[in-house]
């Protein structure tokens, strides 16, 4: 059996921080993989209710069993093209930093157990947007994961008066 070198699984473990398992979802032809940790849900997509005058990716809110929960596409946060809502179409309620937030994704693929040698650090990406949010790239079954870490990618939801604490 071939282990990988301790700074290979050093690094590893610096870019994954506690995430073992992950749960990989598609936006278009991409596949992604947030913290399985971070996930409290995957419900089928609805419309939710609209905000005046919101960000055009927080699509509006849901009463999740009594908690009001923001959702937001995934694919307008991260500017990808625009998709069709169809049945494939789901929605992962996170609960993050005691925060309840849902993002809409084309589909979920699967919950992945990732090994350290799997595992490459983000590239250093020069550009306006900020992709502080990928955390690492994987590759597993010959397809590769951009790994992505939800708090960062939502900090702007989490400091929202909207989003609804975990209660």
């Amino acid at each position: 059996m071939n282990m990988p070198n301790t700074s290979t699984r050093a690094l590893a473990d610096a870019v994954l921080g506690s995430m073992r398992e992950c749960l990989s979802f598609r936006l278009g032809t991409v596949d992604y993989g947030i913290n399985l940790l971070d996930v409290q849900e995957i419900r089928s997509f609805a419309q939710p209710t609209r905000i005046a005058n919101a960000p055009r990716e927080l699509l509006g809110l849901i009463n999740l069993r009594g908690v009001v929960v923001p959702i937001f596409d995934l694919r307008l946060k991260l500017q990808c093209a625009e998709a069709l809502y169809n049945d494939a179409t789901v929605v992962i309620v996170l609960s993050l930093l005691n925060k309840v937030v849902g993002v809409v994704v084309d589909s979920v693929s699967d919950v992945v157990q990732l090994e350290p040698s799997c595992i490459q650090p983000a590239p250093a990406i020069q550009s306006d947007d900020n992709t502080t949010f990928i955390t690492g790239l994987a590759t597993v079954d010959e397809r590769m994961l951009i790994l992505m870490d939800a708090e960062s990618l939502l900090c702007d939801a989490e400091r929202s008066p909207s989003v609804a604490s975990v209660h």
